[in-house]
């Protein structure tokens, strides 16, 4: 999945959304669970402050009695964290009584502390309790028989928050469990959904890959209603680049028959007659059916290119070109050492592929001493993306080779550096033309063998 991509964009928002939805919920759902223990665990203690009230100073007695009831059985268990205390607070000769939990120990009283009421006139106080654990304290203030008359008492139960806290962190835990599950599992789902949602783009990409290659002339198969009307779109686009590249080579011929064919009468007429007008007609015809053949050539060449879905083997054009080009240069001994590296193929068309390879071997062949090397390879060098997607063909020669002048001079139309080779001087101007229209380069330098070496780079298919 790369940055730059609608798969990435679809996950890294999902997936973000997820991060930031799972912990906020799960931050209010421990709050709300937090609060809704802390609640359950005051109304515990103030259940049993109310009780022990109850059971201790509800009757018209002279003092406070212990409760009879064993409301909570931690009560009596030495600094179990559960805890109860009535002290009187009008008369400190009167006996403070306490729980077997509490043994000697003492609790403080809110009360003395100037702790406010709760709206139910109840006060709460967290101590540290007589073992040094965190302690929470609920405190009653209530006189005998609630006479109003009578001394009051101070009426305390206090419970212990680690059990609390125990309690929280244990939820917290197995939260984050269930939260941390639930993120990989919509994570998951969503890296699922997206495979799944982009797939048919995946379908389109390989069948314009097919197009391209040659091996197919439509995109076919059935696509989701949202890009289907794409799949219409890219088709008609197929078929009218393949209209256009049909009638510009039907325009091409017409126009090269109805031209030559006037210039060849006006040629023939001409040629028997010997005055300087005949012949200069003779010569500027010559002219003009050089420039329509090198025109129409380049139209021609440019309409090939423009189409889409042509694909070459290039081991299949460079076979018979040196097997051609051996059999004629039997007399000389020259012998073409082939070497091409896996299946290259070429996006264009085979006769420009002939043409390239054609008149870059048979200018090798011309000069070579006796071996004319030819190598195919796929180009690919680190740091140079613009060689990628490239078939790289090397021609060399053991010949006498050029000076940089002269290999500067190569490719102008015409243009014969040796007259006592046969030729017209066009053959590098060809394949000049040819290489600029595919985008590809042709780079003429030194050979290792001695000769020219000539690198061309055409698109790989």
């Amino acid at each position: 999945m790369r940055f730059n991509s609608l798969a990435f964009r679809l996950f890294a928002t999902s997936t973000i959304w997820t991060l930031v939805v799972l912990p906020l919920a799960g931050l209010i759902i421990y709050s709300l669970y937090r609060e809704d223990v802390q609640v359950s665990f005051d109304g515990q203690l103030k259940k049993l402050v109310t009780a022990i009230a109850i059971d201790s100073i509800s009757e018209a007695t002279d003092r406070p009695v212990p409760p009879t009831n064993r409301y909570e059985p931690l009560f009596e268990v030495t600094h179990s964290g559960w805890y109860w205390q009535l002290k009187p607070l009008d008369d400190p000769s009167l006996p403070t009584l306490v729980s077997a939990s509490l043994a000697t120990a003492k609790l403080p009283s809110p009360a003395e502390r100037k702790f406010p009421t709760d709206v139910t006139g109840t006060r709460w106080m967290n101590v540290t309790g007589p073992n040094d654990e965190p302690t929470r304290i609920v405190e009653l203030v209530d006189t005998l028989g609630h006479d109003p008359n009578q001394p009051r008492y101070s009426i305390i139960v206090a419970g212990p928050l680690d059990w609390l806290d125990a309690l929280i962190s244990n939820f917290r835990y197995r939260l984050s469990i269930a939260l941390a599950l639930a993120g990989l599992g919509l994570v998951a789902v969503t890296l699922f959904q997206v495979r799944f949602g982009l797939l048919p783009l995946k379908r389109v990409e390989n069948g314009l890959s097919a197009i391209r290659s040659g091996k197919a002339e439509r995109l076919e198969g059935e696509l989701p209603a949202e890009i289907a009307p794409l799949q219409v779109e890219l088709n008609a686009l197929i078929q009218s680049n393949q209209d256009v590249v049909d009638r510009a080579r039907t325009q091409v011929g017409n126009l090269a028959h109805a031209l030559k064919t006037p210039l060849a009468v006006i040629i023939n007429e001409t040629r028997d007659e010997d005055s300087s007008v005949a012949r200069k007609v003779v010569e500027q015809a010559g002219v003009m059916r050089d420039s329509i053949t090198l025109y129409l050539d380049r139209a021609r060449m440019a309409a090939r290119v423009g189409a889409i879905g042509r694909v070459t083997s290039v081991a299949e054009v460079t076979a018979p070109l040196v097997r051609a080009l051996e059999r004629i240069n039997r007399d000389r001994g020259i012998a073409i050492e082939e070497v091409i590296s896996g299946k290259p193929q070429f996006q264009g068309e085979r006769q420009d592929l002939e043409e390239m390879l054609g008149n870059l071997l048979d200018n090798a062949c011309k000069w070579a001493k006796s071996r004319v090397y030819l190598t195919v390879n796929e180009a690919h060098h680190p740091g140079k993306t613009a060689d990628d997607g490239m078939i790289e063909i090397v021609v060399e020669d053991d010949g006498p080779g050029l000076t940089d002048a002269q290999r500067q001079r190569l490719g102008k139309r015409g243009l014969r550096l040796d007259e006592s080779k046969p030729g017209s001087g066009l053959g590098l101007s060809i394949v000049t033309d040819l290489v600029q229209l595919y985008r590809g380069s042709l780079n003429l330098s030194a050979s290792q063998y001695g000769g020219l070496k000539a690198t061309l780079k055409l698109p790989r298919a």
